[in-house]
């Protein structure tokens, strides 16, 4: 398999069927503050909430552009992003893009344990982070950081309203000061199919990979999506955070398709039920545990919901009742399909029948394809259970460790989901199971591997298991099943001061535990996580602490 062949091939398709451009990030912001001045984005969180025009945006972009650019960043340089949704992260985001720069995305809640690994693999020059964020106090985060040596700058955003006040890093560089810079008048050339965006996710193993993304991969998801929603300019909730594939391209989709954005840093229902009244929301996406906390509070407050006329629920198993139930309050959600590697495989749309809307992940958006692969990787016929590989011009460009490339590419571009789904004979995708070891809890994809490498360090431990505890508010929650030595005692509370001392993020540590003398294996000796699975589902596993 050659994988850059297979791109080149790829690529001159896309271009010729338009789906890709010459247009590069920083020509879309610049067009978008030009078509779509008055488009208002509204940040409701953080220290400093605030309300910016795109006209205004870009012009402050520029501006931090050129503090950025004289510490050095230009193209190819990669500035990693450790800020929650404010407006000085968006605005960060959009600088270094300008300057050709791979931005890095990291989720906010993380612990210096991913975060030293992000920064230490990409070669992250900057960092740019908070000083604070709720109860997190990320000096104490980055104090613990460790071999990073690529790292040059760290660009602290300081949380008071003095930000020179503020109690900064050693050596850092207050965010403010970089973007009082002149704006920058010339923009380095860059090529639209030029890495611009590395994002982590965790997928399968005990390391998070890199996925890379280009201006051309990350337009494309933004028109196919619109374009099978029939998307409008409205006004868009959004609730993922930056860190997160779906927060990336919620930043770039208002300069592309004029959609006015209220911004929140965390997810907050009782406030998002009020947002939905106050802005006239009018669309909005979230995992399973959104939409349904969404109601509850609605009903609760009395607040009206009647703007909302699309929600896509996704990045975790969808009840059936949840799409029924939002559907009696006027809410048409639907279900949708993709990962950090091809964001929008599948989607519903408003206008699907109820049945599809709730029992299937939609059909294919424009220009994508995917087939259906038994274990010899021979298709199967519609109706049948196979592996999903797709392809697609918003499919990313491989990984940043080449060596993973291999067993994720198929000859001819197809990537490997992992993800087990049925089609059926109107062409909508259902997804059934997934061979990727992922628990997807809240939306956010956590390693199996991880968890249980981390939970072996402790000394009562023999062996793990981690699988996805089902849950109907998150999806799933992180379940551990574990063999202890002879004579060695752990319960939940243990485990939670044991992960909390290696400084993960708190939502991979585990919320039930199951003490096994032995493990179901196979043949070969791997555990049977299906047994495992299997035994939560029917209600003989752990329940909640």
């Amino acid at each position: 398999m050659d994988l850059t062949a297979d791109r080149a091939q790829l690529n001159e398709r896309w271009y010729r069927e338009g789906f890709y451009g010459t247009e590069t990030i920083a020509d879309h912001l610049r067009s978008g503050a030009e078509a779509f001045p008055d488009t208002a984005m509204h940040f409701v969180g953080g220290p400093n909430p605030s309300s910016i025009r795109l006209a205004e945006m870009y012009r402050r972009s520029l501006g931090l552009a050129g503090g950025l650019a004289d510490l050095g960043v230009g193209p190819g340089d990669v500035v990693a992003i450790w800020v929650p949704n404010w407006l000085e992260g968006a605005l960060t985001y959009q600088a270094a893009l300008m300057l050709g720069a791979t931005v890095v995305p990291i989720i906010h809640i993380y612990g210096p344990h991913e975060v030293s690994f992000i920064l230490r693999q990409s070669g992250a020059r900057v960092l740019v982070l908070p000083d604070r964020w709720r109860n997190i106090d990320y000096r104490e985060r980055f104090d613990a950081l460790v071999d990073v040596p690529a790292l040059e700058h760290v660009v602290l955003v300081a949380t008071e309203a003095d930000a020179s006040t503020a109690a900064g890093y050693s050596g850092s560089i207050p965010w403010a000061r970089l973007a009082a810079h002149t704006p920058i008048t010339e923009l380095p050339v860059t090529h639209p199919d030029d890495r611009c965006l590395l994002i982590y996710t965790s997928g399968t193993t005990a390391e998070p990979k890199g996925v890379q993304h280009t201006a051309n991969t990350l337009i494309a998801e933004i028109r196919s999506t619109a374009g099978a929603l029939g998307e409008r300019r409205g006004v868009n909730l959004a609730a993922f955070p930056s860190g997160h594939i779906a927060g990336v391209l919620g930043m770039l989709r208002m300069f592309v398709l004029g959609t006015s954005s209220v911004v929140m840093d965390m997810w907050d229902a009782a406030l998002a039920a009020r947002l939905v009244a106050e802005y006239g929301v009018t669309t909005t996406s979230g995992a399973p545990f959104f939409l349904a906390s969404l109601m509850d509070e609605a009903e609760r407050q009395g607040t009206s919901l009647a703007t909302l006329g699309n929600y896509m629920v996704g990045a975790a198993s969808v009840p059936e009742t949840l799409v029924h139930r939002a559907d009696d309050l006027g809410i048409p959600a639907y279900r949708a399909y993709g990962s950090s590697e091809h964001p929008v495989i599948t989607t519903g749309t408003p206008s699907h029948p109820l049945g599809k809307r709730a029992r299937t992940d939609g059909a294919l958006t424009p220009g994508n394809a995917i087939r259906l692969l038994d274990d010899d990787d021979r298709e199967v016929p519609v109706g049948h259970d196979g592996e999903i590989v797709s392809r697609g011009p918003e499919l990313f460009i491989g990984y940043t460790d080449p060596a993973l490339d291999v067993d994720a590419f198929l000859p001819g571009g197809w990537f490997r989901t992992g993800d087990i789904g049925r089609l059926d004979d109107d062409g909508f995708l259902t997804i059934t199971d997934r061979k990727k070891d992922v628990i997807i809890r809240g939306g956010e994809n956590i390693a199996s591997k991880e968890v249980e490498d981390l939970l072996m360090q402790h000394p009562a431990v023999i062996e793990a298991a981690a699988v996805g505890s089902p849950d109907e508010r998150y999806g799933e929650r992180v379940a551990v099943f574990v063999q202890l030595r002879d004579g060695a005692s752990l319960d939940l509370d243990e485990v939670r001061r044991h992960f909390a001392a290696i400084g993960v993020a708190k939502q991979k540590t585990p919320e039930h535990i199951v003490l096994v003398d032995e493990f179901p294996r196979t043949p070969s000796g791997k555990v049977r996580k299906v047994d495992l699975r299997d035994r939560l589902r029917t209600g003989t596993g752990p329940t909640p602490d």
